[in-house]
């Protein structure tokens, strides 16, 4: 293998730590034919194509990965073209996604609102997490913009709402209290509130358009649609660190 090759390819051990799985899995994989490797040395070392591994990621969709990450955290390394570590990088990619939203012609007139929701969710887990991440700190942002599958998915690591509310309203007992409270009501004069209410904002453009919103912290889960007036929280038996926010349009 020369040494371009072996640029554009990743060892087995690499290779399991992006798609989050075991060294064992992957080789129960190749036997399989669900995933081989690129390249197989004499020696036995398994290499894998960084573009034949990205076709891969892709297939298995955004929700999958972004759920991956906040539940395996570090054991699941995300492609970097999906984890932003830092604000900076959060806001140097989202005029990409709006200039793709841009070039589907039945979103002309709402390219700026998925944006701005999509802006306001990521901006808040920095906002709120500053100084603080308790575990991995950055956040997955993912999109995927096709005929029939136009999905945004934010995630993060992050305190989560209830922690990240209680600092200001410490009666707050729950999950599901906590969520609620930060879509229907402002509790503080914080800046990010001011900018747009911060996700009651998000709730608003959701409603008021045919959109559909899946947002989850701890062990709550708001399933939101566009026209409802009332908010449909459930609990979910695997609490998760953090935010993951889906967007469907």
């Amino acid at each position: 293998m020369n040494q371009d090759s072996q640029k554009s390819c990743l060892r087995i051990g690499e290779t399991a730590s992006q798609l989050g799985v075991s060294v064992d899995t992957l080789r129960r994989w190749e036997k399989t034919g669900k995933l081989k490797p690129s390249i197989t040395m004499k020696s036995g070392h398994r290499y894998y194509n960084q573009a034949d591994l990205k076709k891969y990621i892709d297939g298995l969709g955004i929700e999958k990965l972004a759920g991956k990450w906040v539940k395996l955290g570090s054991q699941f390394v995300p492609p970097e073209t999906l984890y932003c570590q830092t604000i900076a990088d959060f806001s140097a990619r989202l005029p990409k996604l709006e200039q793709t939203l841009q070039k589907e012609p039945d979103l002309i007139e709402l390219f700026s609102l998925i944006t701005a929701a999509v802006s306001e969710i990521g901006n808040n887990s920095f906002d709120h997490n500053i100084g603080n991440w308790p575990d991995i700190p950055g956040i997955f942002f993912g999109y995927t913009i096709r005929a029939n599958n136009r999905i945004v998915v934010l995630a993060d690591r992050g305190q989560g709402i209830l922690k990240t509310l209680k600092r200001t309203k410490q009666d707050l007992s729950n999950d599901q209290e906590a969520l609620t409270i930060a879509f229907t009501k402002i509790i503080s004069g914080r800046s990010p509130e001011n900018r747009g209410n911060g996700l009651k904002y998000v709730r608003r453009i959701v409603v008021a358009n045919n959109f559909q919103l899946i947002f989850q912290t701890g062990q709550a889960i708001l399933n939101l649609r566009g026209g409802d007036k009332e908010l449909t929280i459930s609990t979910s038996r695997l609490a998760i660190p953090g935010c993951l926010a889906i967007i469907k349009f």
